[in-house]
């Protein structure tokens, strides 16, 4: 009992070893492994998660990977991104969005955060269902449904940097990024909704998680409309770097937290603040001196939690319970998910023609480059203790392993490909002349 508690470390010691064990890693990452940093931290801290299980399994007196355990407890995983990083990841991608090329590419955009978000869902949920029932696992309908939604919401940080280095049109990447930070909020309030039903056993209504989706949803772009213009007004008015950066976090963490308060969806208020000052307030409300500081604060802000968060992805492999049920559970899960995502880019970018994306291998680069992240682990780790959570989890890790792994050290290669079959349409250029 002392023995524990004198090893418990306090927040500042926790957030510490977290940014030194990040540098470190991403030094030696850097100068040895030569993967990129996002992948690089996420297999470090993944091998070093089975180290620590391996030899506290054969090493008799090893219990270093307990230790890991009970701080990453401690640290609470859940409410560390969800209640804390996601707020300035995802202001500090929707910072970077142009929305003069996001309206051009509105309806795709909003088809594919939502109606793409609910097919995914949806299929996924049936898919998973039926490996259930071919596995017997003990698990009520409604929870293969929870991980639908969970699984849902894709990371774009990686993503856009290989769409930047292998130069693809600035339209598809406007595409890629406004999909992912919106559909990060869609897919988090689906998920609230759908779990209630499951924790609760009530029946579920789609009636009422289309209501209680309207007024989350709604009410976060609402918060996001009035955090973003008070923002934008405030920077207006002065020219002073150092004030305008400190604005521009009060937004953030003023109107996340209102967002909590008011039980409405903070993801969507950060991605339609970000949009407001990352485009108006940048463009009009500050000058030159002030727009390079806040863009490069913002910058630092998301490299630094963006190297965390691969990390403790890889670290948080240690509160797996990896049984045979699990790891097959687990594998299943890899192709379902791709296979729904598939579905829900073609319906959402094909069904309807103004919704189609010009650029050639669109649909391509959406669906390998939909990569799951912090965010669906995260919503995976808040639910409530049990088998069907080891079970849920497993699928978790492995889809989002899978995609941080495979797809994101493929992604290039696959632009690179499409750029030899389209070689044209992969390069802004002028539309043609019509006769």
């Amino acid at each position: 009992m002392h023995e524990t508690a004198s090893a418990a470390l306090n927040p500042f010691e926790i957030a510490a070893l977290l940014v030194v064990a990040s540098a470190l890693l991403g030094w030696f990452n850097h100068h040895f492994v030569r993967l990129p940093h996002v992948i690089g931290l996420t297999v470090m801290g993944a091998l070093a998660a089975i180290t620590l299980m391996v030899a506290n399994a054969f090493i008799p007196g090893i219990t270093l990977d307990d230790w890991v355990a009970d701080t990453l407890r401690q640290l609470n995983f859940t409410d560390t991104l969800l209640q804390g990083m996601l707020s300035f990841l995802l202001f500090a991608g929707a910072l970077h969005v142009d929305l003069a090329r996001l309206k051009v590419a509105w309806l795709p955009v909003l088809l594919l955060s939502t109606v793409g978000v609910i097919i995914s869902t949806v299929l996924v949920g049936l898919a998973m269902w039926g490996v259930g029932t071919l596995l017997a696992l003990p698990i009520a309908p409604i929870w293969y449904f929870v991980f639908g939604a969970l699984i849902a919401p894709t990371d774009p940080v990686s993503v856009l940097g290989v769409l930047k280095e292998e130069n693809v049109p600035q339209s598809l990447q406007s595409a890629v990024a406004g999909e992912s930070l919106f559909n990060d909020g869609v897919g988090i309030v689906v998920f609230i909704i759908l779990l209630g039903a499951a924790v609760t056993g009530a029946d579920f209504s789609i009636a009422e998680g289309a209501r209680l989706f309207a007024i989350e949803a709604g009410g976060g772009v609402l918060v996001g409309l009035v955090a973003g213009y008070v923002g934008y007004r405030a920077l207006a008015g002065m020219d002073e770097y150092t004030l305008e950066v400190l604005i521009t976090l009060a937004v953030v963490m003023g109107s996340y937290a209102l967002c909590s308060y008011l039980h409405i969806s903070g993801p969507l208020a950060m991605a339609v603040a970000g949009l407001l000052i990352g485009n108006q307030g940048v463009t009009f409300a500050m000058s030159d001196v002030t727009r390079d500081y806040v863009l490069k604060f913002w910058e630092l802000v998301d490299e630094l939690l963006n190297s965390i968060l691969f990390l403790l992805i890889g670290l948080e492999m240690i509160v797996l319970v990896a049984g045979a049920d699990a790891v097959v559970f687990g594998l299943a899960a890899i192709p379902l998910t791709l296979a729904a995502r598939a579905v829900g880019i073609f319906v959402s970018t094909k069904a309807i023609p103004a919704a189609r994306l010009q650029d050639k291998g669109a649909g391509r680069v959406l669906w390998w480059g939909g990569l799951r992240g912090g965010i669906s682990i995260a919503l995976a780790l808040s639910l409530p203790a049990g088998e069907t959570r080891d079970l849920i989890l497993a699928a978790t890790f492995a889809a989002v392993l899978f995609s941080v792994l495979v797809q994101r050290a493929t992604l290039g290669r696959l632009i690179e490909n499409l750029k030899a079959d389209h070689a044209p349409a992969v390069e802004d250029a002028p539309a043609p002349t019509r006769h």
